[in-house]
C-alpha cells in the first residue's frame, strides 16, 4: 500500500507543509522513523525526535510550534493522536482484508457458508457448521460440527472452535484460543470418572478474545461471553461460567466453573474468581487478587487474596509493612517486663 502526503491529507482534513507529492509504504514511532514511512508527534517528550527523523511525513497537531528546520513532510491537523489513530485503523482493515478460499482448506458438504469469506490453508470446517458472510478463517483453524460463526468475525491462526459452539458477529478470536474443551470435572465417588460435558460455549456479538485462551463448553446448557466482552491473552473461564456484556479480563485471569459475573466489570492481570460466585455489576479488582466470595454491591473496588475492599486493604498493608518493627518493640517491652520481674523478685 502507498500513499501520497496529499492523499494522506485529504484523508485527515489537514494542511500539509512540505513535499505534498512524497509517498509512505509503511507506519514508524517517530524515534525509529525511516524513508518512506509516516509516523506523528502528539507528546512533548518526543519533541527532540521530530527534527531528526527519518520519517518521510510526520502528522502534528496545527498548534505545534517549530523550533528548527525539519526534513519530513508535516502533515498538520487538530488532533494529532486521533488522526494517527484513524490512520492505524485504516491500515488494519485494509491489511485484514482477506477474501478467497484456498484450495487446501476443508469444508465439509453439509456447511452452510455465506458470502465474501477468506479460509487459508489448511483450515477445517465440521459437518453442518454455519459460517456467515464476511467471515476470516486463517490458516490451521478448526471449527467443529455444528458450529456457528457470525458475520464479519474472525479466528486468526490455529483457533480450535469445538463441536456445537455459538459465535456472534463482529468478534475476534486471537491465535491458540481454545473454544469449547471440556471442563474439568470428576466425580470422586465414582473412582475420579470424568463427568461428560455435553453442553456448549455461547460468544455473543462484538466480543474479543486474545492469544492462547481456554473457554469451557458447559457440563449442561452454556458457558456464555455476553456482547462486548473483552479479553487479554491467556485467559481460563471454567464449564458453565457466564460473563456480563462489556466486562474486561487482564491476562491471566481465572474464573472457576459456574460462577456469574455481572456488566462492565474490569479485572487486572492474574485475579482468580472460585466456583459457584456471583460479582456485580460494575466491580473492579486490582491484579493478583482472589476473589473468594460473591460481591453484591454494584461499583465497588477490590484488592487482595482473599479480596476485600480496596481502601480497607490500604490501610491493613500500612499496617502489615510495619509488623516487623512492632514484632520487634513488643519484643523488647517483653524483655523489660521480665527484667522488672526479676529485679522485684
Amino acid at each position: 500500500m502507498q500513499f501520497t502526503a496529499l492523499q494522506i491529507a485529504s484523508l485527515l482534513n489537514g494542511q500539509i507543509e512540505g513535499d505534498a507529492t512524497v509517498t509512505v509504504t509503511k507506519l514508524s514511532k517517530i524515534e525509529e522513523g525511516i524513508p518512506g514511512s509516516i509516523s506523528f508527534l502528539s507528546n512533548p517528550l518526543y519533541t527532540q525526535y521530530l527534527y531528526g527523523t527519518q520519517a518521510s511525513i510526520v502528522i502534528i497537531n496545527n498548534s505545534f510550534v517549530l523550533t528548527a528546520p525539519v526534513t519530513a513532510t508535516l502533515v498538520r491537523v487538530e488532533s494529532a493522536e486521533n488522526a494517527f489513530a484513524k490512520l492505524l485503523e485504516m491500515y488494519n482493515a485494509v491489511k485484514l482484508n482477506k477474501k478467497g478460499i484456498s484450495k487446501l482448506c476443508f469444508i465439509a458438504d453439509s456447511a452452510t457458508v455465506g458470502s465474501d469469506i477468506y479460509a487459508g490453508e489448511f483450515a477445517f470446517v465440521g459437518e453442518y457448521a454455519i459460517i456467515g458472510n464476511n467471515v476470516k478463517i486463517y490458516p490451521q483453524v478448526y471449527i467443529g460440527d455444528n458450529a456457528v460463526i457470525g458475520d464479519n468475525t474472525t479466528l486468526f491462526a490455529g483457533v480450535k472452535i469445538y463441536s456445537e459452539t455459538h459465535i456472534g458477529k463482529n468478534c475476534i478470536i486471537h491465535s491458540g484460543t481454545v473454544i469449547g474443551s471440556d471442563g474439568f470435572r470428576f466425580n470422586p465417588e465414582a473412582d475420579n470418572k470424568k463427568v461428560p460435558q455435553i453442553g456448549n460455549v455461547v460468544i455473543e456479538d462484538d466480543v474479543e478474545i486474545g492469544a492462547n485462551c481456554a473457554i469451557d463448553r458447559a457440563t449442561l446448557g452454556s458457558t456464555i461471553l455476553r456482547k462486548g466482552v473483552k479479553f487479554d491473552n491467556l485467559i481460563h473461564i471454567a464449564h458453565n461460567v457466564e460473563i456480563g456484556e462489556n466486562t474486561y479480563f487482564a491476562a491471566h485471569g481465572v474464573v472457576a466453573g459456574s460462577t456469574k459475573v455481572g456488566k462492565n466489570c474490569m479485572f487486572s492481570g492474574q485475579v482468580g474468581l472460585v466456583g459457584h460466585l456471583n460479582v456485580a455489576d460494575n466491580t473492579i479488582v486490582t491484579a493478583q487478587s482472589g476473589i473468594s466470595k460473591s460481591i453484591t454491591k454494584s461499583g465497588g473496588v477490590y484488592m487482595g487474596s482473599p479480596a476485600f475492599d480496596a481502601n480497607k486493604y490500604r490501610k491493613s498493608y500500612i499496617h502489615f509493612r510495619n509488623l516487623d518493627d512492632l514484632a520487634q518493640r513488643v519484643n523488647k517491652i517483653e524483655k523489660q517486663q521480665k527484667s522488672s520481674e526479676v529485679k522485684e523478685g
